[in-house]
């Protein structure tokens, strides 16, 4: 894995010498400033495969409503169905690979990044491109008195060591946390709000929707306490990179879309002779079933 261990530190030594220009290279803002300018940078080197992974989902759902005619007319012929649906992703220029080869791409990247921060360890002589004397910066680098290098969970003695506190890493540890397990909710909440109604209402899809917007971003909240504070900044800048890409590249393929008359509808097979027009509840999210029922008048109820 050096292959990306190398170049992810050196895109943050570049940036640290950036930030260290004119500000004092041992400081923590300066660091802070350069871990998230080395997830921007990286964010930006895949934005191409995001594109390309968002425009795959958006054919997906298209062709989503011929594919299961196409279950339900070849669901015995394993065979048929396969030379079918082969047939069908070519005629609409589908490939089921162009949706996964981006995460593919962006798994070992954010691996190598998180690799690399973590490997800013006390008394280490080097962290790939960086010498000791960079890695001990870092080490003792603070942002407002907690550091970057460390979890708030350590021991007291351990913090102490590093010259800091319980209080000073709670300061800033835990308004990180919140505003990461935010982020991740309202990135969440954006991508569940594009699926089609097919999608919205599938119990399964609604269940996955409800850990995505709410399970996904407690992980920011329990698993924070453990992750060193440089960390920390690493995801929450992650996310709100994500939460501005998205609002980015869908309002530009949704333009693109408006301005072609030709595109075919989301679920346009699926809904003919049903409501095309599905109605949410104020403060709903689409893509989570909700229970209607619930407050309705029982029979024999006065109002």
């Amino acid at each position: 894995m050096d292959i990306i261990y190398y170049p992810v530190s050196a895109i943050l030594w570049v940036w640290h010498k950036v930030f260290g220009s004119f500000l004092d290279p041992a400081s923590g803002l300066a660091w802070a400033l350069s871990v998230i300018f080395l997830v921007f940078t990286l964010r930006a080197l895949l934005f191409k495969p995001f594109v390309t992974q968002v425009r795959s989902m958006k054919k997906m759902q298209k062709i989503a409503p011929l594919v299961r005619e196409l279950q339900e007319k070849h669901g015995d012929d394993r065979q048929k169905l396969a030379m079918e649906m082969q047939k069908l992703q070519s005629e609409h220029g589908f490939n089921p690979l162009a949706g996964c080869l981006p995460v593919l791409v962006q798994v070992p990247v954010f691996i190598g990044l998180f690799h690399v921060l973590n490997g800013f360890k006390p008394g280490a002589t080097s962290n790939y491109v960086f010498g000791a004397e960079e890695v001990a910066s870092f080490v003792e680098a603070d942002l407002f008195g907690a550091k970057l290098s460390i979890s708030l969970t350590q021991p007291a003695e351990v913090l102490a060591a590093f010259g800091t506190d319980r209080t000073s890493m709670l300061l800033v540890a835990v308004p990180l946390m919140i505003a990461a397990a935010i982020a991740t909710h309202f990135t969440a909440r954006h991508s569940v709000a594009r699926q089609g109604s097919q999608a919205a209402q599938n119990p399964q899809a609604a269940a996955m929707n409800r850990v995505t917007l709410w399970l996904f971003p407690m992980f920011a909240i329990v698993g924070g306490p453990f992750l060193p504070v440089a960390i920390l900044i690493y995801w929450l800048a992650n996310n709100f990179w994500t939460l501005g890409q998205q609002y980015v590249v869908y309002r530009k393929i949704d333009a693109e879309e408006a301005q072609d008359p030709s595109a075919p509808v989301v679920d346009s097979v699926a809904t003919s002779g049903q409501d095309s027009d599905i109605e949410h509840q104020p403060g709903e999210v689409p893509g989570v079933i909700e229970d209607h029922n619930r407050g309705a008048d029982k029979p024999g109820d006065s109002r």
